[in-house]
């Protein structure tokens, strides 16, 4: 038997190497396979957070840019704010200035040529002596208001209707389009 053990022994060891062969291939086409496969988890994983990141690039850009044009945008409204201070405060300036008895008579004659029939001219008491050579020429009475500082109310017949013609409300109905063209003037 012992030739019979040696063949037998032989096919025995011919079919290990064979399914030996046949594991190892397994294991190398299993593990090429599983090589692939985290290969592909990993690439995919990486272009995610390539795109993760610059789509958070992106956010954080825009982020900047919004910050930056707030900023801009807050700095012109405060220089715009310097600017209409600045126009109030030479407006309060003008009762003090040699020109004011005529701007003051300019603001009356406004005044009263939007009303039909004035009866009176009202206005700060300081202002009431540079309005007295008008109020005699239309024979108009003339009322103190502490409130006109600078500027004048005429007031119709019966004290129904009433026009004031203020400095100080004149700039602000006309801020938006002053504002405009000093954004202009300043920014281009």
């Amino acid at each position: 038997m012992s030739k019979l053990e040696a063949i037998l022994s032989q096919e025995v060891e011919a079919e290990i190497q064979a399914v030996l062969q046949e594991a190892k291939a397994k294991a190398e086409a299993l593990r090429s396979e599983a090589k692939a496969k985290a290969e592909g988890l990993l690439s995919a994983r990486k272009r995610a957070l390539e795109a993760s990141l610059q789509a958070a690039i992106r956010r954080a850009e825009s982020a900047g840019e919004l910050l930056l044009a707030t900023a801009r945008t807050e700095a012109k409204g405060e220089v715009l704010s310097q600017v209409k201070a600045k126009v109030e405060e030479a407006l309060r300036a003008l009762p003090d200035s040699p020109d004011w008895p005529q701007v003051l008579r300019k603001l009356a004659e406004e005044a009263l040529a939007a009303l039909g029939e004035p009866e009176a001219l009202a206005s700060h008491p300081d202002n009431l002596p540079h309005l007295e050579g008008l109020a005699r020429e239309r024979g108009l009475e003339l009322r103190a208001d502490p409130a006109l500082r600078l500027g004048v109310r005429a007031i119709g017949k019966g004290g129904r209707t009433q026009v004031e013609n203020a400095l100080l409300s004149r700039l602000e109905r006309a801020w938006d389009a002053l504002s405009s063209k000093v954004a202009q003037v300043v920014w281009g």
